[in-house]
């Protein structure tokens, strides 16, 4: 049975990353087609950019991975948490280079769920009050809510 909810949970990471889904825009899809400049654009002064956004998600994914695999903090690309300034520079390039971290890190990610045994899932970290399960799935949320949240800013920064 447990199987049969890790294809179930790997389908919903799926869906809300790159797989065609009746909800609209995934993580991926909401930023196919932004070039760099609006990527980089800001809506108004001291908010996050679509950038930023793509950046936060693959950190959060290398998080959960972590906690999943056990592993040490800080071997993230970026240096800090949770949100990353950028561009640093805004050229195709960079771009190109972030949204590939953030394709990497969800491949990894999704191994290390696809990998999980039977009671992987119900697992509760020592210090923690999330499971296993619980930290996969709201994983998948996050990146449903930033697609929103980039899908939102693509319109606000073309009126800019």
């Amino acid at each position: 049975m447990a199987a049969v909810e890790i294809d179930l949970i790997l389908e919903m990471l799926d869906r809300s990353f790159d797989t065609r889904s009746w909800h609209g825009p995934n993580l991926r899809g909401a930023i196919r087609g932004v070039d760099a400049a609006t990527a980089a654009a800001r809506p108004t002064r001291g908010r996050h950019n679509i950038w930023e956004h793509v950046v936060h998600a693959a950190y959060w994914k290398y998080a959960v991975r972590r906690r999943l695999l056990g592993e040490k903090r800080g071997s993230f690309t970026a240096k800090g948490s949770n949100w990353f300034a950028r561009p640093v520079r805004a050229t195709a390039a960079a771009w190109a280079a972030d949204i590939a971290l953030l394709e990497d890190v969800h491949a990894t990610l999704r191994g290390a769920v696809a990998a999980l045994g039977p009671k992987d899932l119900s697992h509760t970290r020592r210090g923690s009050t999330v499971s296993n399960r619980e930290l996969i799935l709201g994983i998948a949320a996050h990146d449903v809510y930033h697609a929103g949240q980039i899908q939102l800013l693509k319109r606000l920064v073309r009126r800019v």
